[in-house]
């Protein structure tokens, strides 16, 4: 797009932060964007990202490609005036060169879920005041509810194929190359001229919305400064940087979840190469974990589970890094994984906390204990992030005015639930400062999960609050019977003790396991207490999810009453 030596002299005079008349000298304003003008600056030729097309062509661009194309795309938002920026993308280029773009032109990124329902996605970007929209060309009939009631938003389709300008580009390409032509028409200044440091650290950098299973979406208000410190914190936790060359980092996790969880920054920040993919396909992310060297991903543990049952599963070469969140793993998961050099970071957090906010740390002692302790210790959820304070489990109950913070025993067995406080946590929800107060009553984020905490300060979630039973133990128990691919297990109205277990269950290919022959392995061949078996095992053919691979309890509860399972999903 335009010259090695042009590119390298605008991105110098950015490398030096930002910094009002009232800041001290040591001090900059915290902001991720600042990270991709200084990948291009000191390593302008590494890859910075893979991708196979919509048109079915390999892209590799550089850094310095990167780094052109979302300083285009800032200069047109600039000059057109786009201040509030909704994406609705698959993982592709498109997607990533928006989130730096977007800052850059010191607005503020809407990425939302393209699986939701039009309703769902007119409500939020209605709610989040968008003026434009950048959307790939398969999601474009989910905006048509939401473009008849607002005809005057911008509408930027990108077409993700190999082509930059001609025929074949779209107009996504199109809005880049108008701003690298705006640039150059008005002195060149670069990314002299963007805001890649913020004046005001603790401004709105982007709204990441909830799901909404029980209510309206919520737009979680992210800042400068937290997705920064998120950012810095994958470095650190997933081992980004642990080895020689630079990551490789696939795709799995959706770049809408929780901004994918920060890591657009992180990966950036490494200089490590970023791998979109447009849709998860087993088949291949085996290919690209083989071929390819992938070093790292995220996923969660029904994705996991499904991956290391794939036909193509096999040992790896490498040592491949997995940030494995979104619900409890079990023990089996990580053993499984772990035989394929598939090795597990389990971390935990939520949309309100800029994705994961724990690390299960391995402890050197473990590798004493025997092979399930060992695994049952890894699954845990363990101790705060390092850019956040330590994590806390209070006592909850009736008898517990709201806004009282007191903590539970850390002996692994008093429940309480589990709250946060630190650098990572959401300034609040956009517009809503009753669910703002009620998020952090007592002056604590609360998370809603119920937990132990351990005597070596680890926590340990057992469910969400709103589930009596214990799942995650029946689950784990479950998960070991060599028939079942995925279990989950919600609970169901009892006579006698108000509330029992039952237990939906997927079968590996090939498998005929009944739900008897499975309660009957439950109570003889597995080490669980009798009186935690559930009295029914369903067998079905795939679990209700979420988008980024969390079981949908609330559906499964749904269909306990009866309700149609091709309505209820």
């Amino acid at each position: 797009m335009s010259g090695a030596v042009s590119r390298l002299s605008q991105l110098a005079g950015q490398l030096l932060p930002f910094r009002s008349h009232s800041q001290p000298t040591h001090i900059h304003s915290l902001s991720p964007t600042f990270f991709l003008p200084r990948a291009a600056s000191i390593e302008p030729d590494a890859t910075a990202v893979v991708h196979v097309t919509a048109n079915n062509k390999t892209l590799r661009r550089s850094y310095a490609e990167l780094a052109d194309r979302a300083r285009g795309l800032a200069y047109y938002l600039k000059s057109h005036g786009l201040k509030r920026i909704g994406i609705l993308c698959p993982n592709t280029p498109a997607f990533l060169e928006s989130y730096f773009g977007i800052a850059a032109a010191g607005g503020v990124s809407v990425a939302i879920n393209y699986r939701l329902k039009q309703d769902d996605i007119s409500y939020i970007f209605d709610h989040a005041e968008v003026d434009a929209i950048i959307v790939d060309t398969e999601y474009l009939p989910l905006l048509k509810k939401y473009r008849e009631s607002h005809p005057k938003t911008v509408i930027i389709e990108d077409t993700d194929t190999d082509a930059v300008e001609g025929q074949l580009c779209g107009p996504f390409d199109d809005a880049v190359l108008e701003g690298l032509r705006l640039d150059a028409r008005s002195g060149a200044k670069g990314w002299d001229g963007l805001e890649t440091q913020t004046k005001d650290e603790d401004s709105l950098f982007s709204l990441a919305y909830t799901s909404g299973t029980t209510a309206r979406p919520k737009g979680v208000e992210y800042t400068h400064r937290g997705v920064y410190l998120g950012a810095l914190a994958n470095v650190v936790e997933s081992g980004l940087n642990f080895h020689r060359g630079r990551c490789k980092y696939l795709w799995i996790l959706p770049m809408f979840h929780a901004t994918g969880w920060t890591f657009p920054w992180s990966v950036t920040m490494v200089r490590g190469t970023h791998y979109c993919l447009r849709k998860i396909d087993y088949p291949i992310i085996w290919r690209m974990l083989i071929d390819e060297g992938i070093t790292h991903f995220s996923a969660a543990p029904t994705v996991n589970t499904l991956l290391c049952n794939a036909k193509e599963a096999q040992k790896l070469e490498q040592h491949v890094r997995v940030a494995v969140a979104a619900s409890p793993p079990t023990a089996h998961l990580f053993q499984q994984m772990t035989a394929l050099n598939l090795h597990p970071v389990h971390v935990y957090g939520m949309t309100e906390t800029y994705g994961p906010i724990t690390k299960g740390y391995y402890m050197p002692a473990w590798d004493e204990l025997p092979e399930s302790d060992r695994f049952a210790k890894m699954a845990r959820q363990g101790h705060g992030f390092i850019t956040s304070l330590p994590t806390r489990v209070i006592k909850i109950g009736d008898d517990i005015p709201e806004g009282t913070i007191i903590d539970v025993k850390k002996d692994g067995k008093e429940i309480g639930e589990i709250v946060f406080v630190g650098n990572i946590c959401a300034k609040g929800y956009y517009k809503n400062p009753e669910a703002t107060r009620k998020l952090f009553a007592g002056g604590v984020l609360h998370s809603g999960d119920l937990a132990v905490w351990h005597e070596d300060g680890a926590i340990q979630i057992l469910d969400r609050a709103k589930d009596i039973i214990i799942s995650v133990a029946l689950e784990s128990m479950l998960a070991q019977h060599p028939d079942i691919l995925e279990a989950a297990v919600v609970g169901v109205p009892d006579s006698h003790w108000g509330e029992r277990p039952k237990a939906f269950v997927t079968l590996q290919t090939g498998k005929t396991a009944t739900g008897e022959a499975i309660i009957d392995w439950a109570k003889h061949s597995s080490d669980i207490s009798k009186f935690m078996v559930p009295r029914e095992v369903e067998i079905i053919d795939e679990l209700p999810k979420t988008s980024t691979g969390k079981v949908k309890k609330t559906v499964l509860r749904e269909w306990t009453k009866g309700a149609d399972r091709k309505l209820v999903k």
